[in-house]
């Protein structure tokens, strides 16, 4: 049972409280790049998830059977980078084979999830939080693919409907969107009481 509630609180804590953009500001570049319509937005954090869950978990492994018994920890940056780029080709090669259409839509944002820092960011995290469980790494991978895709279509929604609003002219196009992103930011430091 306290496991159960370990990985709940886990979860929670990554998607709401400590979400890798809102309270780590890692992941920026797409966050800001591809929300501006919400199907590409979803598209973006459905990617993100799986690069960031099955990094998270090869990582995890990879240092915790590999690097910390043989005393190669300096190897963690290239090893992880590796396995980012590796999990970033297959999401490449599925979406350009089965949605053409999302595949021209992102651009050059889809090769950039290989340098989006928030998947290496909670790929090193896991290793600095003394994660010892794999499912437990498992499901903070998840958390953070979701907390991800939660923040980048939160801003997608908004920013659609920016365009519908009466903004000053010298506020439209970045300017509203960074100001906006403050303020998601701050809404969402209200659930750092939960956990």
């Amino acid at each position: 049972m306290e496991m159960l509630q370990t990985l709940v609180l886990g979860f929670i804590g990554i998607v709401l409280v400590n979400n890798l953009v809102f309270s780590k500001f890692l992941g920026i570049c797409p966050y800001l790049g591809v929300s501006g319509r919400i199907d590409m937005a979803f598209g973006m954090g459905c990617a993100v998830t799986f690069v960031v869950t099955l990094a998270g978990t090869l990582t995890y492994l990879i240092d915790h059977l590999f690097l910390v018994r043989f005393g190669l920890e300096v190897m963690r940056y290239l090893c992880f980078i590796m396995v980012i780029a590796g999990a970033v080709q297959l999401v490449e090669m599925y979406v350009r084979k089965f949605f053409p259409a999302l595949y021209e839509s992102f651009g050059i944002f889809l090769p950039l999830i290989t340098t989006n820092c928030a998947i290496l960011g909670l790929c090193l995290f896991l290793n600095l939080w003394a994660i010892d469980s794999l499912l437990l790494a498992v499901v903070l991978s998840v958390g953070a693919g979701i907390g991800f895709t939660l923040a980048i279509c939160i801003m997608a929604g908004i920013r659609e409907n920016l365009e519908l609003a009466d903004v000053p002219e010298c506020l439209q196009g970045a300017p509203i969107t960074l100001i906006t992103a403050g303020i998601l930011t701050l809404a969402f430091m209200g659930f750092a009481g939960m956990i």
